[in-house]
């Protein structure tokens, strides 16, 4: 294999992990040529160290200041990542590495620009991940128009040029087939393994449902309003000036009739739902474009890194 291959994990509080996730990555890419970067994400048990310890050649460790979250530590591996190919996949060994020579192989006779897996015969709890997360993988499906079955599978496999300019910020870990279609890319998806977490705790639960439906929003604004915003502001602006002026209309008729209009909930009520809604929501999406165009205008990164090794 001549292309490198790059397989980017990030870790938090996973050292029992370490030494069996390595052994596992170099059981599926004997004969390759890859390198395993590890996004160390604050961890505050022994992951630094036990990376460094069971690590060979092939592997390297970005390592944080401190903890700044999934998305950040993923977006930080693949900027330090070397490979022509770049996986992501999660640091607990639910994902099975020896499903990674597979989906390049897809990748490349189909002329794909990602590959996404589908966790069969997941082994996670019913009420608190999986049925939330169909929820969720529905919710997503029809209002971005992508059609994957599994957007919380972190295993999938990028060609270098999709994976480098996702722009990854904030928590949009799970929409990055969104991200990678609004580059253009084609995309498909196979079934992977999924495993039961062995060692330490899913960082993951509940509290996360209203981070994903407030991201949701924004990719369905990066979508369909990215470079036309007028085209929503514009039409709901018309639509709620006209519902005003009717509803103005209709008390100046009552005024002229000899009514005392002042302090209706109608008049109260309705003006300050309309613009105290339109004012979040508007900030909101401003605040989004003013983040990143701070940090893409002057190519400035949302972390620090405290060290990066390399293993010899």
């Amino acid at each position: 294999m001549s292309k490198k291959v790059s397989l980017v994990i990030p870790v938090m509080n996973e050292e029992d992990n370490i030494k069996p996730l390595i052994q596992a990555v170099q059981d599926a890419m004997e004969g390759w040529n890859y390198e395993l970067v590890f996004a160390d994400d604050g961890s505050s048990d022994k992951t630094v160290e036990h990376i460094k310890k069971f690590s060979d050649t092939h592997t390297k460790a970005v390592i944080f200041n401190k903890n700044y979250g999934q998305t950040t530590a993923m977006a930080g591996g693949i900027a330090e990542a070397d490979g022509d190919y770049i996986v992501t996949l999660d640091g607990d060994l639910q994902n099975d590495p020896s499903d990674i020579p597979a989906m390049i192989a897809k990748l490349e006779a189909e002329d794909l620009d990602v590959v996404a897996g589908i966790r069969t015969k997941r082994q996670d709890g019913m009420f608190l991940r999986k049925i939330p997360s169909k929820i969720a993988n529905a919710m997503i499906r029809k209002l971005t128009g992508v059609y994957l079955h599994d957007y919380g599978c972190t295993l999938k496999v990028f060609k270098k040029e999709i994976a480098k300019n996702l722009g990854l910020y904030g928590e949009l870990h799970r929409f990055i087939p969104v991200l990678a279609q609004l580059q253009g890319a084609k995309l498909d998806e196979v079934p992977v393994r999924h495993h039961n977490r062995i060692h330490g705790k899913s960082k993951y639960g509940l509290g996360r449902t209203f981070k994903v439906i407030s991201d949701l929003m924004l990719m369905v604004f990066f979508q369909k309003y990215l470079q036309k915003p007028m085209h929503l502001f514009g039409v709901t602006g018309i639509a709620l000036f006209l519902l005003g002026m009717l509803i103005n209309g209709y008390l100046l008729v009552l005024k002229i009739t000899g009514e005392d209009i002042w302090g209706r909930p109608l008049l109260i009520l309705g003006i300050t739902l309309l613009l105290g809604g339109i004012q979040l929501i508007t900030i909101g999406i401003v605040a989004e474009l003013v983040v990143r165009t701070y940090f893409e205008s002057q190519n400035k990164a949302t972390y620090r890194i405290k060290e990066i090794f390399v293993g010899e």
